[in-house]
């Protein structure tokens, strides 16, 4: 059993700030307190204000044009175009992870530079800060393919498992688990957006009761849940990989 809420007390983040320590003295005043294998669940929009990742943009395409590494798929709705596009973090998502919510007029803010890197800081800085072993992971919202809606997914992990391995363990009925893989990261982030919430300011939360995930700060991070190129059976959407496979078809009868 765990349990989740969400830390009041997180003032408007701003460049520069030292974000550990503005999240620790919210902490500090809690009944809770912070244990021994807690998580924390940050949302990466209060990393990516503090790092700086603001940036001046009258056009939003024009940013996530910049973010974007590699096209994945488009559709057309009144009035523009929805891109799915691989960022510069090797996610995959709308818009390259660019949010113009929330932010000053003509400018937008883009995902931190190195998700697990900015994980890793702020999880060594709050356990010395404790004195505790605890887990950080940064979220963001994501769309899924063939499901409605969003979900908070993890983009940057530090002294937690991001996947529990259940390969090679048995079920209740003594049959083998051959590829059961929790992506025990993306749950957790699923879960403290229940209490965190979009528009209610409270962009950090803590997990209790999850202390078999926490582990050392060597621990790989969230870019570990990005499937490799190479496993990707889905790299493309239809339209893309329709137009591909066709100019592909051409080529091969040309003269």
């Amino acid at each position: 059993m765990f349990s989740a809420w969400a830390v009041a007390g997180i003032p408007e983040i701003v460049a520069g700030i030292d974000l550990a320590a503005v999240i620790g003295d919210a902490i500090s005043h809690t009944e809770e307190g912070l244990a021994d294998g807690d998580i924390l669940s940050i949302t990466s929009k209060i990393v990516s204000k503090a790092e700086g990742r603001s940036v001046a943009a009258e056009d939003r395409e024009d940013a996530i044009t910049a973010e974007t590494v590699r096209i994945v798929a488009t559709r057309e709705y009144p009035g523009g175009v929805t891109r799915i596009v691989e960022n510069r973090q090797g996610l995959v998502l709308a818009a390259a992870g660019v949010d113009s919510s929330n932010t000053p007029d003509g400018t937008v803010l883009l995902l931190p530079l190195d998700p697990d890197a900015s994980a890793r800081a702020l999880c060594a800085a709050i356990r010395a800060r404790f004195g505790v072993r605890v887990g950080v992971v940064i979220t963001d919202t994501l769309g899924r393919a063939w499901r409605e809606g969003q979900t908070d997914v993890a983009i940057g992990a530090a002294g937690v498992r991001v996947m529990d391995d259940l390969r090679g363990s048995t079920d209740s009925g003594g049959r083998a688990l051959n590829v059961t893989l929790p992506a025990v990261a993306d749950e957790i982030a699923g879960a403290t957006d229940l209490v965190k919430g979009k528009a209610a300011g409270l962009p950090v939360a803590i997990v209790r009761g999850l202390g078999h995930l926490v582990s050392g700060l060597d621990e790989p991070g969230a870019r570990a849940l990005v499937r490799p190129a190479a496993q990707d059976m889905f790299r493309l959407g239809s339209d893309e990989a329709y137009a591909r496979g066709f100019a592909a078809g051409r080529a091969d009868r040309a003269p």
